[in-house]
Parts: C-alpha cells; sequence; structure tokens
C-alpha cells in the first residue's frame, strides 16, 4: 500500500517537473507537516526529483525518523542554510525553489549571501495548492474533529445560564476539547452574547449571560493536525419575534447554499445564494463577511467563497458555509457547517442541531 507521503511527495514533484525546479526549500511549518508527517516546532525540508531531506535540530533527531519515514533525516549545522548549501553543491543544483510569502525580506537576503552562488527562485503556494485537495486520510480526521465539535456544543447546553461568564463557557468548551483528544482549540473561541453577539468575530470576555438574549457559539477542535469549525446560535430564556426573525433567515440562506453548493461553481456564486436570501429580508448591510472558507490544518485556507472570489471549486475541497445577520446594539446570528465537495454536491461533517434552540432558565 502506498503511504499518503509518498503520494503527496510524488505530486510535488510533477509539479516540480512542470516549473523546471531541480530542488525546493519547504520553511511553512504546516507545510512541512503535509509533506513529512513530522510534529516538532523545527524543521525543515529539502526536495529534489531523487532525495527528500528532513533537516532538523538535535532535540528532534529521535522523533524525527519515526515520524517522517520517507525521508532522511539528517541534523543541520547551527546555522541550517549552510547544511543546505553543502547538499546542494554535492548534488550539483545551482537553482533553488524558496516559498515566497514564508521568508521575511531580512532571512532572504540571508540566504543569498549564504547560498551563493546558487540561484534563488520564488515559488507561489506550492505546497498549499497541493493541500487544497484533501485525500481520504486528511477528510477521515476532519470529520473526527467535527464530532469532537458538535459533541462539545450538547456538553455546553448544558452549562449555558444566566449569571456565567462568556469566559467560563469558552473555558469549559476548550476543557472539554482537550479530554476527548483535542490539542487544542482551533482558534480563540467566540461566546458571544446579547448585544456582543452582533460582533462576528467577539472572542469571549467577562460578560455574564443574561435571560433573553442570544448566545453565538463558534469553535473548533484542533486534533491531530486539522481543524473543524462549528457556530450555532441560541437564545438563553425567552426569544422576541426579532429573535426568531433573523434567525430564521440566516438558517434558510444557511440552507440553501448546502443545497446548491456543487463543484463548478466560484466562491463568488457560492457566496451569491446565501448573500441573496439575506439581501432580499432587507439585512444586507448586517452580513458583511464572507459566507465561508477553506479548512484544514488551519483554520483559514483557500478557497473562499466569498464576494471577490472566482476560485473554480472542486471535489475535494473543505469549506465552511456560514452567513450571518448582526444588529448592533441589539446581536446577530451565525449558522455554520463544515463540508466536503464531492462529485456530485458536498458531504456535510457537522451534524449539531439547527432548529431554532432555546434554552430553559
Amino acid at each position: 500500500m502506498i503511504e499518503m507521503e509518498q503520494v503527496r511527495l510524488k505530486r510535488l514533484r510533477a509539479v516540480m517537473s512542470e516549473l523546471e525546479l531541480e530542488a525546493v526549500l519547504i520553511t511553512n511549518a504546516y507545510n512541512r507537516m503535509y509533506l513529512t508527517g513530522f510534529t516538532g516546532t523545527s524543521g525543515y525540508v529539502l526536495i529534489t526529483q531523487e532525495r527528500a531531506i528532513l533537516l532538523t535540530d538535535f532535540r528532534y533527531m529521535t522523533q524525527a525518523p519515526l515520524q517522517a519515514k520517507y525521508f532522511e533525516v539528517m541534523e543541520h549545522a547551527p546555522k541550517m542554510i549552510v547544511t543546505v548549501k553543502e547538499l546542494l553543491t554535492i548534488l550539483k543544483i545551482d537553482r533553488l525553489g524558496f516559498e515566497q510569502n514564508e521568508l521575511t525580506f531580512g532571512t532572504h537576503q540571508t540566504y543569498m549571501i549564504e547560498l551563493a552562488p546558487i540561484l534563488l527562485e520564488p515559488t507561489d503556494q506550492l505546497i498549499e495548492k497541493l493541500r487544497i485537495i484533501k485525500d481520504a486520510a486528511e477528510l477521515q480526521v476532519i470529520q473526527e474533529a467535527a464530532d469532537l465539535a458538535d459533541q462539545t456544543f450538547s456538553y455546553i447546553l448544558t452549562k449555558l445560564k444566566p449569571g456565567v461568564s462568556e469566559r467560563e463557557i469558552a473555558l469549559e468548551m476548550e476543557i472539554y476539547m482537550r479530554r476527548h483528544g483535542a490539542v487544542s482549540s482551533s482558534f480563540d473561541t467566540i461566546v458571544a452574547s446579547g448585544e456582543r453577539s452582533a460582533l462576528p468575530h467577539g472572542v469571549a470576555s467577562d460578560r455574564l449571560l443574561q435571560a433573553n438574549e442570544f448566545v453565538k457559539l463558534d469553535f473548533g477542535a484542533y486534533y491531530k493536525g486539522y481543524c473543524s469549525d462549528l457556530t450555532r446560535t441560541v437564545v438563553l430564556g425567552k426569544p422576541s419575534e426579532r429573535h426568531k426573525q433573523i434567525y430564521d433567515i440566516v438558517l434558510e440562506a444557511q440552507l440553501l447554499t448546502l443545497d446548491k453548493l456543487k463543484p463548478g461553481m466560484t466562491g463568488k456564486e457560492a457566496d451569491a445564494v446565501a448573500r441573496d436570501v439575506i439581501k432580499q429580508a432587507g439585512f444586507g448591510d448586517h452580513f458583511g463577511h464572507g459566507t465561508g472558507h477553506g479548512l484544514g490544518m488551519e483554520i483559514h485556507e483557500a478557497p473562499r467563497l466569498s464576494q471577490l472570489s472566482e476560485a473554480v471549486l472542486e471535489a475535494g475541497m473543505v469549506v465552511t458555509v456560514e452567513p450571518g445577520i448582526y444588529i448592533p446594539g441589539f446581536g446577530g446570528v451565525r449558522i455554520e457547517d463544515d463540508v466536503v465537495l464531492t462529485e456530485n454536491g458536498i458531504r456535510i461533517f457537522t451534524h449539531s442541531t439547527k432548529d431554532f434552540l432555546v434554552i430553559d432558565i
């Protein structure tokens, strides 16, 4: 059986051949882990058509060979780039691709000096473009991360009551996720209640939950190197007609987008499905972010479901679908699920109820 790491290396080398790149140095931590399986905090990957080398330091010389099974693991010199120069010289390589979005200007200048006369050639999103289509192993882990998010939502519903702070709720969620296998949360957990629920990214504060208001929960589990991202909005206590009206509009927009989403659409077209529902209901000015984003090793990846995205959606891409309405001084609603595009439509990872939940107090 061919391991996923071998498949990924083969795909990368094919792209390198197309770009006529003799060698590539990978410095992005997520891209390093994607290619090698190595989870340490320090390492560099040098790829040629014949060699796959993971350079790391003394701390990881036991761990790295166990995880990066298809890579030559070497301990680099105190200055990593010195070891790279030695290897490229031995291999008679005179051009080195690098990740242009990862190097600071200062580091680039240092590499130019240390590697001379080897030429540095910028690459743009070389690995990220491979990562955008998830393989079977990735989809399985994302499903497990989504399952944990669903379990966390069910758990936290039992903790919502007036007088408890948003921070306390966020902490309970984090502890639950970690106890059940997560390394951490995918991002700073959003618990936004009352008028704060109108803040799209209202990270948990000291505000105390109160009766008869929205509580918006946006969170995810960072699990086995992958993220989940779930948003649900509930009412604590007795809802008003306005609460119900806004919730129903967002739910309609989200469900219609899930129904229409399929390969071949652009991110802009997908965004328009949700946006048109909200505009027609008279709340277009209260939906100011994109309908969704790519999800994987990072919480925000390509592609985007936004008004600006011309990217064409393909089977194997994982995205969120998360329209919202936010009314300053009153509150806001967002409903979000994680999905993978399939040949004919989508498969939804997250399954927490989207009924208009009213928490008795």
